[in-house]
């Protein structure tokens, strides 16, 4: 460590906060100084795994610390915005875990907040940074496959876990399962479709295995329209086994096709791969480096670092994350509706 290294405060210290605590501690040119978590039992394993950082019951007193350059906010669905306005407002640079809120008009007050601060909002789409799906994007931006006219991105998974005190099993704290693993793949199909101009409107439906909690939706797909008639598809089961992702994305010139599986998002030894061509004029790609959640994890950890440091945009930005939640709940409202829900009449509702 040295003494211009980007002090980190950390929110949130479950399963995945933990996960971030490690990435911090591995960063080059970082330094988690301080982890917040309400629970005593997860102080103590805070404090164990990390004892030069200190440890608060309450994330306002890490706030308090002026030597804290950035917070990463890693807490149920329910807290983000809570947690993240305060970030913001105590002047700190946020990495905010998705969904950025439950409510969209939360979103726009924290993008708003972050430019009215001149910080960094950050959000946790870290599919950005792999070298998979981060690698689709950069054909598709060099024009392998023409214009792009069609993504299709499915997942296939085992059932989710419950989190801490089962937050993510209750709907009032999630929010909804949309905003779960839906929400990577709506970004990555905006991402993927950037150059047809932002998405128009939506239309998804969803049902759930277990009668007595419908809210639950266990299966789940979506349509959504793009200018210049293209669109994408986001479909998930949470009734199966493993985690396997496809993607493909359709073109003037051709099609790519990128797949990872895994028995855990988290493995590190998946199987993945991506080609593109058309007809028998088909490429492998290479990969200089393995793909995998932890990974593009600590990816977005040293992007932090680089954009405090220099300015930089991050990979995603507030606006990226306030558009993956918009798109996830006007699918939910399309689902309840079971009607094509217009963006532009969602955002002005």
């Amino acid at each position: 460590m040295s003494n211009d290294d980007v002090q980190f405060g950390l929110v949130g210290y479950g399963l995945f906060g933990k996960h971030h605590a490690g990435a911090i501690a591995r960063a080059a040119g970082a330094r988690l100084s301080a982890i917040a978590v309400r629970s005593p039992t997860s102080q103590d394993e805070a404090r164990e795994a990390h004892p030069t950082a200190d440890v608060y019951g309450d994330y306002r007193q890490l706030l308090d610390r002026p030597d804290i350059d950035v917070v990463c906010v890693v807490t149920p669905n329910l807290t983000h915005f809570e947690v993240a306005q305060a970030v913001l407002e105590a002047g700190k640079h946020l990495l905010l875990e998705k969904p950025m809120a439950l409510q969209l008009d939360h979103c726009n007050t924290l993008v708003k907040l972050a430019q009215d601060k001149n910080r960094i909002l950050a959000v946790g789409h870290e599919l950005r940074l792999s070298s998979l799906w981060g690698g689709a994007k950069q054909l598709i931006d060099d024009g392998v496959i023409g214009d792009p006219l069609h993504v299709l991105i499915e997942l296939s998974r085992f059932p989710y876990r419950p989190g801490s005190q089962g937050w993510r099993y209750d709907i009032q704290r999630v929010g909804n399962w949309i905003l779960e693993e839906p929400i990577h793949f709506f970004d990555l199909a905006r991402w993927y479709l950037s150059a047809r101009g932002e998405p128009t409107s939506v239309y998804a439906r969803a049902n759930a295995r277990d009668a007595d909690h419908p809210e639950l939706k266990d299966n789940f797909s979506a349509v959504v329209n793009f200018p210049g008639n293209a669109y994408a598809v986001i479909s998930q089961t949470l009734g199966a086994f493993g985690h396997h992702q496809t993607g493909k994305v359709v073109g003037t010139k051709g099609t790519l096709w990128a797949y990872w599986s895994a028995a855990d998002a988290r493995s590190d030894k998946p199987q993945f791969g991506l080609r593109y061509g058309l007809a028998d004029d088909v490429t492998e790609m290479k990969f200089d480096k393995p793909t995998g959640e932890l990974l593009e994890l600590a990816d977005e950890v040293a992007a932090m670092v680089h954009c405090i440091r220099t300015g930089a945009e991050p990979p995603c930005t507030g606006n990226d994350g306030r558009w993956s939640t918009l798109l996830c709940l006007a699918a939910q409202g399309s689902v309840d509706s079971g009607t094509l829900v217009d963006l532009d009449d969602f955002v002005a509702e």
